[in-house]
């Protein structure tokens, strides 16, 4: 990376995959391993949010999300980045364009898992989303049914690609998205923090 910004050549294909990360998990891992096989990625970026505008309580403080991140994701094709903090965004819309501005050529990838899909239609500007790059859905346990159910999966009926073709994804213009069934594991942040596996959210009251 130059000076925290990780570096992409045009053409490559750069998939995408935000969140809180709080804390980043086995599951995290899984899915991205998964993504870079089938979606045919060049590399894949988390963006570790300053915060999740769609959940009410704060997130643990960053750097310690990062660190927990980098820790847990250690594969060469995969970055683990702040890129909405330097970016200044909030939103994933606003996220997606100031990256294609900034990196231009390069074709990115929207990732997401099945239980994101389900409330998709909740998200500020979701319509821009879809209309700007091609998205990534990954099966989640307990989702598939409402994630192939959602408004979403309705409204783009037809630009879904089925499974087989996942790794043609990046090769045509949006909108476009594939659902894509993966062997699951049941890791979640919310159980890991409510068990108490995640130290540092006896700190997030200062993130908040």
């Amino acid at each position: 990376m130059r000076a925290g910004w990780p570096v992409a050549r045009a053409g490559q294909v750069v998939g995408l995959l935000g969140g809180s990360f709080d804390p980043a998990h086995g599951g995290h891992v899984h899915l991205s391993k998964v993504a870079l096989r089938r979606f045919g990625l060049d590399q894949l970026w988390w963006l570790v949010s300053p915060a999740n505008p769609l959940k009410d309580a704060g997130p643990a403080p960053l750097d310690a999300r990062l660190a927990q991140a980098r820790a847990e994701m250690a594969h060469p094709m995969v970055t683990v980045t702040d890129l909405e903090t330097k970016l200044g965004t909030r939103y994933t819309a606003e996220t997606i364009a100031a990256l294609q501005e900034r990196y231009r050529g390069v074709r990115f990838v929207w990732l997401m898992g099945a239980d994101n899909l389900a409330q998709f239609h909740r998200w500020k500007a979701a319509d821009e989303i879809m209309a700007r790059v091609p998205v990534g859905v990954m099966a989640r346990p307990e989702t598939r049914m409402a994630a192939r159910q959602s408004r979403t999966a309705r409204i783009y009926r037809a630009a879904r690609l089925p499974d087989a073709a996942a790794g043609l994804l990046a090769a045509g213009p949006a909108p476009r998205w594939c659902f894509v069934n993966m062997p699951m594991r049941p890791d979640s942040s919310t159980a890991l923090r409510q068990a108490g596996a995640w130290a540092a959210k006896e700190d997030r009251s200062n993130a908040e």
